[in-house]
C-alpha cells in the first residue's frame, strides 16, 4: 500500500509541469487576462523607469553646464542671444522663456513681480514635463498587488471547483489552480515593487531639481 502511494507521488511529480508557459496555457481566460495585464504594466513601468533615469542624469549635467555658462556671461541679454534655437534643458528653457517675456514687455512697472510670476509658471511647466509618467508608476505600485490578488482568489476558486466536480482532493487536482494563483500574486508583486521604488526615487529627484530651478530663479531675479 505504501509502495503504491509512493509510486503515485513520484509519477505525479514527474508528469507535472509548472513552467511559466504551461501555467499560462492551463489558466482560464480571467487569470490569463490578469497575467497579460500585469506583464504589460511591468514592461511599461520599466520603460518609464529607464527613460526617467536617463532624463534626470541628463538634465542634472546640462543644468550645471548652463549655470556655469550663465554666470560667466557678461549680461543676461547677451547670453540669451547666444542660445541655440532648440534647447531641451529645463533650466535653459525656463531662462529663455522668461527673457522672451522680459524683452517683449514694454512697461517697466512692477517688472520684478511680473517676472516672478513668469518664472513660477515656467517652473511648474518644466516640472510637469519632468513628472510625466509618475502617475502611472504610482498607479501600478498601488494597484498591481490587488490585481494579482484577484488572480490568486480566482485561481483558488478554480481549485475548489475542480475538487467539487471530481470529488477528489488529490494534489493533482488542487495543484494547478494554486500554482496559477501564486503565479498571479508573484507577477503583481513583480510589477508593483520596482514601480514603488522608482516612483519614490524619481519624486525625490524631481523635488531636488525643482529646488534647483527655484534657486536659479531667485538669483536671476536679483540681477534684473
Amino acid at each position: 500500500m505504501e509502495a503504491d502511494i509512493s509510486s503515485q507521488a513520484v509519477g505525479l511529480a514527474s508528469s507535472a509541469d509548472f513552467s511559466i508557459i504551461n501555467l499560462f496555457i492551463r489558466a482560464d481566460i480571467i487569470v490569463k487576462t490578469v497575467i497579460i495585464l500585469l506583464i504589460a504594466c511591468s514592461i511599461y513601468s520599466w520603460a518609464v523607469i529607464i527613460e526617467k533615469y536617463r532624463l534626470f542624469k541628463k538634465i542634472n549635467l546640462s543644468s550645471e553646464e548652463f549655470e556655469e555658462k550663465f554666470w560667466r556671461s557678461r549680461s543676461a541679454e547677451t547670453f540669451y542671444n547666444s542660445l541655440p534655437s532648440n534647447i531641451d534643458d529645463p533650466m535653459a528653457s525656463l531662462f529663455k522663456e522668461s527673457m522672451q517675456g522680459l524683452l517683449k514687455s514694454k512697461s517697466k512697472s512692477n517688472l520684478v513681480e511680473r517676472m516672478s510670476g513668469m518664472l513660477e509658471t515656467g517652473i511648474e511647466k518644466q516640472i510637469s514635463k519632468i513628472e510625466k509618467g509618475f502617475d502611472f508608476l504610482a498607479t501600478v505600485g498601488s494597484t498591481a498587488p490587488f490585481i494579482g490578488l484577484f488572480g490568486t482568489v480566482w485561481g483558488i476558486m478554480n481549485s475548489f471547483q475542480s475538487i467539487a466536480i471530481s470529488r477528489n482532493t488529490s494534489l493533482a487536482i488542487v495543484a494547478p489552480g494554486i500554482a496559477e494563483a501564486l503565479f498571479a500574486t508573484a507577477l503583481g508583486l513583480l510589477a508593483a515593487i520596482p514601480a514603488v521604488v522608482a516612483y519614490n526615487k524619481f519624486n525625490n529627484d524631481s523635488k531636488k531639481y525643482s529646488q534647483k530651478l527655484e534657486s536659479f530663479s531667485k538669483r536671476f531675479l536679483s540681477i534684473i
